[in-house]
């Protein structure tokens, strides 16, 4: 080999060969190391650059793998991301939550703790807090699970007949086929009988409904269709405040603009004309306003909206041109005397067809709420009103793209629609399984309102429906200089250090909105009886306790 070449190929110019590859590669510029280019002068603005260090370039310092050469940087960093993403907040399952999954796991490892255990009332997971599920669901489901089953004595014979329904209806037999994109015909025509039954005989067309991955897929995918435009024309959409954060999370990450209405909470959290007016006035100063999102019974606030109120809206919704969606999860999670469940969608029929004929609508239920409370199955509908029908082949195309939702989801979507009838031989058992699930709580929303409203700071309007409280708290000037001087909101100092001191775990109101200079927190009312007391009392104690300590 000859003088030359061996100078070529010494380590050092092997580690610049190396490093100038590697720049490359992770797209470091144009700067490149070449044997047989000329070297830049050193009057070259290039040069100086490249000749500083990173630190002092105020890069940061890459590190050297063992054998000197630099990493490879990676594709996909915090800064090269979808920005939309990062503006994504989801305050269900937040720090709060991520803490109180630490203070757990440190109590599991035997770390003293001021309690004994964490209470998680973040979250509207009814089987996850103690809530039993209804035999007949779950007998129809194992059934189809497991069609072995179905020559066991053991099962009643109408959730046999059910699940043969089911399974027939299934590629193959099994639930483990693809069902059509749209949802199983045979589900969608029971849950069309079953908005008739509801409604009062207003007729609805299975074709009109769409099987979805729980409420949430449903509402998003229309969300998709609405958004469109830029700058001054970029689709609006009008979120009650407080709202479910669903809802600010998907219109962040569609880069669409959230439109606030604010509830009332002065009249139990009710839906006001003149606040939507303003908020959409308001709006059509910067963006294009186009639809309008209720959640009735409410969430997080739990109030039903009056049949009136309901009429309002919809007058609102045909006046301003705003497509309507209306968030029905909660349908049979009504308490309050006085109180009942109204659907946008028969109410909007029985205005007749100045409003039914033009109106805009698309409705949500689940499987994961009311008396069923199956979250983990994923089943829910939506049913779409006076839907473009172009606008209808570009959803159903939308929808193919996810293939179709969770067959056994769908399953128990069926069961919720078409459940045990009179006569039959699980009827009893399912009403009754029903009914005290619903009364239980009831009760625990009334228990709710009463200890909280014994203590001297919170207010907690009655708990109406579904299947929270939304009490206002007063925080002292003290609280809220020292959460300010952490950089944090007021409500998630107070509700940090609840969880620190008793393994309390609610949510704070910033999470899902309030009123500048209000304060609140969210809680489920779905522990059991015993443990909402523990809770309630806790929640007491601390809160004389915290006012006492800042004041």
């Amino acid at each position: 080999m000859s003088a030359t070449r061996m100078q070529l190929l010494s380590p050092r110019n092997v580690r610049l060969l190396s490093r100038g590859r590697n720049e490359l590669l992770a797209g470091a510029g144009p700067r490149v190391c070449s044997l047989t280019s000329p070297p830049l002068s050193s009057s070259s603005p290039g040069r100086a650059l490249s000749s500083l260090s990173a630190t002092r370039r105020g890069l940061p310092k890459e590190k050297m793998s063992e054998n000197g050469v630099l990493p490879r940087a990676k594709v996909l960093t915090i800064d090269s991301m979808n920005p939309t993403v990062k503006k994504m907040e989801y305050a269900v399952r937040g720090p709060i939550v991520q803490r109180a999954l630490e203070l757990e796991r440190e109590l599991s490892e035997g770390m003293k703790k001021p309690f004994v255990e964490v209470i998680k009332a973040n979250i509207g997971d009814a089987h996850a807090m103690g809530q039993q599920p209804i035999t007949f669901f779950r007998q129809v489901l194992a059934l189809c699970s497991y069609p072995e089953l179905l020559n066991e004595s053991s099962f009643p014979e109408d959730a046999k007949s059910r699940a043969r329904r089911i399974l027939q209806s299934c590629g193959g037999n099994s639930m483990g086929s693809y069902s059509a994109s749209q949802g199983i015909e045979s589900v969608r025509q029971d849950v069309a009988r079953y908005i008739e039954r509801r409604d009062g005989g207003v007729p609805c067309d299975p074709d009109n409904i769409f099987l979805t991955t729980g409420a949430s897929d449903g509402i998003v995918t229309m969300l998709k269709l609405l958004v469109c435009g830029k700058g001054e024309t970029r689709t609006g959409v009008m979120i009650s405040i407080p709202q479910y954060p669903l809802y600010s999370a998907a219109l962040a990450e569609l880069a669409a603009v959230q439109v606030n209405y604010y509830l009332n909470e002065e009249k139990c959290w009710s839906m006001d004309l003149s606040e939507l007016q303003r908020s959409l006035d308001e709006a059509r100063r910067h963006c294009n306003p186009r639809a309008l999102c209720v959640i009735n019974p409410g969430n997080p606030t739990g109030q039903v909206q009056s049949r009136q109120c309901i009429e309002d809206v919809i007058r609102f919704a045909a006046k301003e041109r705003l497509f309507l969606m209306a968030d029905e999860v909660y349908q049979d999670n009504v308490y309050a005397e006085g109180c009942q469940f109204h659907s946008f969608k028969k109410v909007l029929f029985d205005m007749g067809p100045e409003y039914s004929d033009i109106v805009e609508l698309a409705s949500f239920h689940s499987t994961s709420k009311c008396y069923m409370g199956e979250c983990g199955f994923r089943g829910g509908y939506m049913e779409i009103i006076n839907l473009d029908e172009e606008v209808r082949a570009q959803l159903t195309k939308l929808l193919s793209v996810r293939l179709c939702p969770p067959v056994p989801g769908q399953a128990l979507m069926d069961l919720v629609v078409n459940p045990p009838q009179i006569g039959e031989p699980s009827y009893d058992k399912f009403i009754k399984e029903r009914s005290a699930t619903l009364s239980v709580l009831a009760e625990k929303a009334k228990l709710t309102e009463q200890v909280l409203n014994t203590v001297k700071g919170i207010s907690c309007n009655p708990v109406q429906g579904a299947m929270y409280s939304f009490p206002r708290i007063s925080i002292p000037e003290k609280a809220i200089k020292e959460a300010t001087d952490k950089g944090q909101q007021a409500d998630m100092f107070y509700c940090m250090k609840l969880l620190e001191e008793t393994g309390i775990c609610l949510v704070p109101g910033s999470g899902f909105g309030q009123r500048d200079g209000t304060y609140h927190f969210r809680m489920t009312i779905l522990p059991s009886t015993d443990k909402l007391k523990i809770l309630l009392n806790k929640v007491k104690e601390f809160h004389q306790k915290f006012t006492e300590q800042y004041s």
